[in-house]
């Protein structure tokens, strides 16, 4: 008996997406559905390519033509994304932007810098588009995280308008204060100046199409914090923290500050960074140097996810110093937790946008 194409997308209505908790007929995400023989292909569409649940969809699939359909089918599931957005019509700079997310700290001195230039070629390595705003005007470090001290970004006339050119590095778009500084010399600005100079980085920059623009904020909760988060369409916060009490204490004035009615940012979760030291002579013992869980305490007080673990280990450090982040030692432990830290944010940032388009529909 001849399978056809209406059995095949009847099977796959009993295959739901994890995390948006419908099927993947409902949501739209079967495409190219083609049948000859015994010989089934189609496309599944994730909603990211950082998709941490990417093998368990599709062996799901499989396994529902061969259950629901017939055994002896052969199937060929083709994953493929296309990285979702929440924004509708938008005339900025920042229109091909789908998802712009803010990593802040409550404190200095958490390591918030490493983790975005991390998880920025984390997402790139993934697939995804990825740019960097260093907003961190006052310590500005991602032109030497990424190799580019010297780099000055180039100025090109799109549309009738001067536009500043992001430098790119590995794959990853940026452009900090830090390309417009001499890196000797302190930038004393007051927080209306800084202010304004942040926000050319995003109205008169081109970057083109992203999947993910990351902002690397300075620590705390200023002047920049609130003006950035007025003028820039964010999906979302990412706080860093470590597991010490008084870097929980900050991270929860960090969260509180994004949940203010008058902010009102969705914070999508809380990385935990140096959670434990691991010498790299006994790379399966763990030493909780900053005590343990504060992370998971700061999760449950506020009912916001932890969606990684960073280990305490020298070759994070050594790596972003010479301008080579740790994530592209690819069979480290380190590297592996910072792709997991890039698959659970992409998951909730999906999360977050189904959610932002249900809230407009029932309005």
């Amino acid at each position: 008996m001849s399978i056809t194409k209406e059995q095949v997308i009847d099977a796959l209505k009993y295959v739901d997406d994890p995390d948006l908790k419908k099927d993947l007929i409902t949501l739209g995400m079967v495409k190219d559905v083609e049948v000859n023989g015994k010989n089934v292909s189609f496309t599944v569409v994730l909603t990211t390519p950082a998709c941490p649940m990417k093998d368990m969809i599709q062996k799901a699939c499989e396994n529902a033509i061969l259950h629901f359909v017939d055994k002896e089918a052969v199937v060929k599931v083709n994953m493929t994304a296309n990285v979702t957005t929440q924004r509708t019509t938008d005339t900025s700079s920042l229109s091909k932007v789908k998802n712009i997310v803010a990593i802040a700290s409550g404190k200095g001195g958490v390591g918030k810098s490493t983790v975005t230039a991390n998880l920025a070629l984390a997402l790139a390595k993934l697939g995804a588009k990825v740019g960097i705003v260093d907003a961190d005007v006052y310590g500005p470090s991602m032109p030497i995280m990424f190799d580019v001290v010297h780099e000055r970004p180039l100025v090109k006339e799109i549309d009738g308008k001067n536009m500043i050119m992001p430098v790119e590095s590995y794959g990853v778009k940026l452009l900090s204060i830090g390309f417009f500084a001499d890196m000797n010399q302190a930038i004393a600005w007051r927080g209306p100046i800084a202010s304004r100079a942040l926000q050319q980085l995003f109205s008169d920059a081109y970057w083109g199409e992203l999947d993910y623009m990351l902002i690397d904020l300075p620590p705390g909760t200023g002047d920049i914090h609130i003006s950035l988060t007025t003028a820039v369409p964010l999906t979302g916060a990412l706080i860093v923290t470590t597991p010490q009490q008084v870097a929980i204490a900050d991270a929860r004035k960090g969260v509180a500050f994004f949940k203010n009615p008058n902010i009102n940012v969705p914070v999508l979760g809380i990385a935990e960074n140096m959670s434990w030291f691991t010498p790299a002579e006994l790379p399966e013992n763990k030493y909780y140097i900053f005590g343990e869980g504060g992370a998971q305490q700061l999760s449950e007080e506020f009912n916001v996810p932890v969606l990684g673990h960073i280990p305490l280990v020298q070759s994070i450090r050594e790596a972003a110093d010479a301008g080579r982040p740790a994530v592209m030692q690819e069979t480290t432990l380190q590297a592996k937790a910072f792709m997991e830290l890039a698959g659970n944010l992409a998951q909730q940032i999906a999360i977050q946008n189904v959610k932002s388009k249900e809230a407009v529909a029932s309005n």
